[in-house]
């Protein structure tokens, strides 16, 4: 009941009424300084070809740690759904793209009532929480599940396709949820701790750690390209025009003389010695 409790207030403290709305970034780490809730990165990719597939996301989380998302209750599942509508609020330019959890069946394509009970964790985590979509799973060659990310879709039987689960096929392109234990004393450099303002809370903070130097360097480096072309179109206008003033210059300055010789010599007549 309290790793409920603490769930739920975690969700509260990324995005309470009004109050405090942390932004998620797609690739940071985010740790919860209570030392109660594991941490989480959302993996969003807007080039549908840099998306990964099942086992590719798996790896990617076990090389840093930890672990496709696994999902112990509910109040987990609203925590995930607070970050997501937080990663993806208006503005951020990121849209529909589902998410692999941890999720999945190793057997072949079993179509039979006993198919919803093979689906194990990756992590090994024995919970039994599921959120499936209406009619899902639907087995098959279907063996790796994603959660619903789609808000631009129109609804199905099931409502909205966000936030559910669906059993899709493991080669298929999709982003991630990677689940991490709790860190104790965070070290990263670029760590930045965020205090919620919420009357009647405990103080308690969520540490936002980046993923890596080359992704930030990335965010970083491609938006200020315009600007960057802009400032050295208008430092080579400048350059131009200054060498073109200069060599207009050949008019004869007002201090220098007007004066000169004649080659040719010259009688003067009526001069007497």
């Amino acid at each position: 009941m309290s790793r409920v409790v603490s769930l739920l207030l975690g969700a509260a403290l990324l995005c309470g009424h009004g109050v405090f709305c942390r932004r998620v970034v797609s690739g940071q780490k985010v740790c919860f300084a209570d030392l109660k809730h594991p941490c989480y990165k959302m993996a969003y990719f807007h080039e549908l070809s840099s998306r990964v597939s099942f086992h590719e996301a798996r790896l990617a989380c076990e090389s840093e740690g930890g672990a496709l998302l696994s999902l112990e209750n509910e109040a987990e599942q609203k925590l995930i759904e607070s970050m997501l509508q937080n990663l993806t609020k208006p503005g951020t330019g990121i849209s529909d793209g589902d998410f692999w959890i941890g999720l999945w069946r190793n057997g072949e394509g079993q179509t039979s009532g006993a198919c919803p009970d093979l689906y194990q964790w990756s992590d090994g985590s024995s919970s039994q929480y599921r959120n499936w979509y209406t009619d899902e799973p639907s087995c098959g060659s279907e063996k790796c599940v994603v959660m619903y990310h789609q808000p631009t879709a129109n609804p199905g039987l099931g409502g909205p396709y966000l936030y559910q689960w669906n059993d899709d096929r493991c080669n298929m392109k999709h982003n991630y949820i990677c689940k991490y234990e709790p860190e104790i004393n965070p070290t990263s450099p670029v760590e930045k701790t965020y205090f919620t303002n919420q009357p009647g809370d405990t103080h308690q903070n969520v540490v936002v750690t980046e993923a890596g130097i080359i992704p930030n360097l990335i965010y970083v480096v491609i938006p200020t390209i315009p600007l960057l072309l802009l400032i050295l179109v208008a430092f080579g206008t400048c350059c131009f025009q200054m060498l073109h003033k200069n060599k207009g210059r050949t008019k004869t300055s007002p201090t220098q003389s007007t004066l000169w010789i004649s080659k040719s010599t010259r009688k003067e007549s009526g001069m007497e010695v």
